[in-house]
């Protein structure tokens, strides 16, 4: 038996009203990001910008993203996968674009015949050659280094040789060392002193790639809190990314005290609002009950769409106050606990009030850091796991909307 849904042979559906994607959505402001991408421009400079879009620009949207940094002053374009670079290609985005994390797996032909340059550890570059000879054009590489993260990147005892075979294959016209690069490990704890060992690891890595005949267009090691903070780690690029979203790398300091503006707003409308008694338990493992008579708004929202499930007293903001949410977070919903607002007697009732999850904070509503606080984990993983059932929308699409630049 065939099913339609393994064949697409589906009755049409009528498409939903316009008013129903707004039950729920992030909204994406790119005005922020434009502001964010000119803020770290002005601390970079002389160096260039790479905008780090990977993850789907970290849960905003790669290509309104993409285009919104660029139109900014961004220089460069970021991904994690050859897959999401193509992405990016194929929306007709032909900026310099580096990916840098890859399996034998990867699609190394494509991203050649794309013109995308290619990170390359040490096993890569054979593969990388092979592309080459395959699309009869040079790739694009860029070598890197491990001083001292100790993930991907060459180690400083492989270094020599790594640097010696790509110089080989680019003696040959197969590639061209475009840049050598790095990854800071601990620059968003300024005090700590492995960022200046991995500093000097990476000068001294430049020094054995200069000696043999390396001449990088580009040489980068800052990430954002690198950017902010070490000048001294910028060479000629640096790739930001939790910065672009003007969310802060740094314990105890807000976006706004770093000239940043958060990008991503959550939020959606109170899907149901009752009277409960005292000692009314609420939701799985009844672990929350009523302290007294209250009324019970429940946020259409859950794990699901990547709220984390352990930030139980995570904010939600409803008609100006702040909320903590009450009871495990379920899969589609959470519950906050408004007081007693007397709902069967009159009293105010908040079904269909807008609740916010986090912003900008700007009227000292929650925060994407408040709810890192709640789940114990970063603000980075809060904004990247919002998942794709909560639609995007985008506003200030246009540059025209940001006003003079300051």
């Amino acid at each position: 038996m065939t099913y339609p849904a393994a064949t697409g042979d589906l009755p049409t559906v009528p498409e939903a009203p316009a008013a129903y994607a707004e039950e729920r959505s992030a909204v994406i402001d790119l005005a922020a990001i434009r502001h964010n991408v000119r803020r770290l421009a002005a601390v970079a400079s002389p160096a260039q910008v790479m905008a780090v879009v990977k993850a789907d620009a970290y849960g905003h949207g790669a290509v309104p993203v993409a285009r919104a940094a660029l139109s900014a002053g961004a220089n460069w374009l970021g991904t994690a996968h050859i897959s999401e670079a193509l992405a990016l290609r194929a929306a007709g985005i032909d900026a310099p674009l580096l990916a840098w994390l890859h399996t034998p797996e990867s699609n190394f032909a494509a991203a050649v015949a794309a013109g995308i340059d290619i990170g390359c550890s040490g096993w890569e570059l054979r593969n990388i050659v092979a592309a080459a000879r395959e699309q009869e054009r040079p790739a694009r590489v860029h070598l890197k280094v491990d001083t001292g993260l100790g993930r991907n990147g060459a180690t400083m005892d492989a270094w020599d040789s790594l640097v010696g075979e790509a110089m080989e294959y680019q003696d040959q016209g197969l590639l061209r060392v475009v840049g050598v690069f790095s990854h800071l490990a601990v620059a968003d704890e300024p005090d700590r002193p492995e960022t200046d060992e991995q500093l000097a690891a990476f000068r001294e890595a430049l020094a054995i790639a200069q000696d043999a005949g390396v001449d990088p267009e580009v040489r980068h090691l800052a990430n954002t809190p690198a950017t902010l903070s070490r000048p001294d780690t910028h060479f000629d690029l640096v790739r930001t990314g939790l910065g672009l979203y003007g969310l802060s790398p740094f314990e105890g300091q807000s976006p706004d005290e770093l000239g940043l503006r958060p990008a991503m707003t959550i939020r959606t409308v109170v899907s149901h609002c009752k009277d409960v008694p005292a000692g009314q338990g609420v939701s799985y493992g009844l672990n929350y009950r009523t302290g007294s008579t209250s009324t019970l708004g429940l946020i259409p929202l859950g794990y699901a769409d990547g709220v984390p499930r352990i930030a139980t007293g995570g904010p939600v903001r409803v008609d100006g106050v702040t909320y903590p949410v009450v009871g495990r977070i379920a899969m589609d919903q959470m519950v906050i606990d408004l007081g007693p607002l007397n709902v069967s007697a009159g009293g105010r009732s908040v079904l269909g009030a807008e609740a916010v999850l986090f912003g900008d904070g700007a009227d000292g509503g929650p925060t994407a850091d408040d709810w890192a606080r709640a789940a114990g984990t970063n603000n980075y993983e809060i904004v990247t796991r919002i998942s794709p059932r909560v639609p995007r929308r985008y506003i200030n699409e246009d540059p025209a909307s940001d006003g003079p630049r300051p």
